[in-house]
């Protein structure tokens, strides 16, 4: 742009023939000299953009950066500092809505939602199931852990096997997709696959969770089942399986039938289980008679992780497994 607007800026608007001979040699090296100047961008667009930059450091290192680098960790670090802010009591915060969510439900059941439609009811999709909880964004609370937690999952999970973005991931209990959402969003469409048997946290996923996060394109395959059955999953094989909290709240007969199941659908040796806060279901066996039963079900366990958050005061517990056997 700027080459062309310098190039049709040069024009000698006096007639030729009262040009000079010399006049004319003149104008013509003048053409020539800002052409080959324009040619060239000036030396301050020479340096790379900082898009262009983070764009280049993706590319070189295989793909979109997951975790925050300890740059960016110092950085919010010294922005705290800087600013003088510190923590201070949680209180309800007045603003341009000062009502708690238990009072804005309260308000959808009495006065039967926020809006009518008007128009052709083949296009209301407003008379789709959504309860109110889910628009006051009640399933955001309905956790022991921050709901921004879920992004520090992610990062944990996915940067310990190294995932892909053509990795295939199932979740067991994906809930509100707390976690799932950050899976669905990295990963290629269709690759996203979670057992659940909440049917609000399912309805939270795809009433509101999918569509207000612009993810509905991915086509995560999230299905409404308990004890364990995978038989709607296909055959294909898992690059990483994870429970998040779940098998701890599980008899621990029904964790070990899903097991069974599972260490058929893991990849060999490169694929992963973890399971967090506890294996209690192995535990309470012994270790020795847990060792052997893993390893008449062909996995192994691999260890312990202790994950710190970046996001909030707290740590997980992470226990890692593979499949030995094909």
């Amino acid at each position: 742009m700027w080459s062309s607007a310098a190039s049709k800026s040069v024009v000698v608007p006096v007639p030729v023939l009262v040009l000079s001979a010399a006049a004319a040699a003149a104008a013509t090296f003048f053409f020539v000299l800002l052409s080959s100047l324009s040619s060239s961008p000036p030396s301050s667009c020479s340096c790379p953009s900082p898009e262009a930059l983070a764009t280049a450091g993706a590319a070189a290192s295989g793909g979109e950066r997951i975790s925050p680098t300890a740059e960016d960790i110092r950085w919010v670090k010294d922005q705290i500092e800087a600013n003088g802010l510190h923590m201070h009591d949680n209180v309800l915060r007045k603003g341009i809505n000062p009502r708690s969510r238990a009072q804005q439900l309260q308000d959808l059941i009495q006065f039967k939602g926020i809006s009518h439609y008007e128009g052709d009811e083949s296009n209301n999709h407003t008379a789709l199931p959504c309860p109110g909880e889910l628009l006051v964004e009640e399933h955001h609370s309905n956790y022991g852990e921050p709901w921004a937690g879920g992004r520090d999952v992610f990062e944990f999970l996915a940067e310990s096997v190294h995932l892909a973005p053509d990795a295939r991931v199932l979740e067991i209990g994906c809930g509100t997709l707390r976690v799932g959402q950050h899976f669905i969003r990295y990963l290629n469409p269709g690759n996203f696959h979670c057992l659940e048997r909440d049917e609000l946290s399912l309805m939270s996923a795809l009433r509101y969770e999918l569509p207000s996060q612009g993810l509905l394109q991915k086509r995560p395959l999230i299905v409404k089942g308990e004890d364990m059955d995978f038989s709607k999953f296909g055959s294909g094989m898992y690059d990483l399986i994870y429970a998040s909290a779940v098998f701890l709240h599980m008899p621990d007969n029904l964790v070990w039938v899903g097991l069974e199941r599972l260490a058929k659908k893991l990849k060999p040796h490169e694929g992963r289980i973890f399971v967090s806060h506890n294996i209690k279901f192995c535990s309470r066996l012994g270790g020795d008679e847990c060792t052997k039963r893993l390893n008449r079900l062909g996995i192994e366990y691999i260890g312990k992780h202790t994950h710190d958050s970046l996001l909030f005061n707290h740590y997980e517990i992470w226990f890692e497994f593979r499949r030995s056997k094909v």
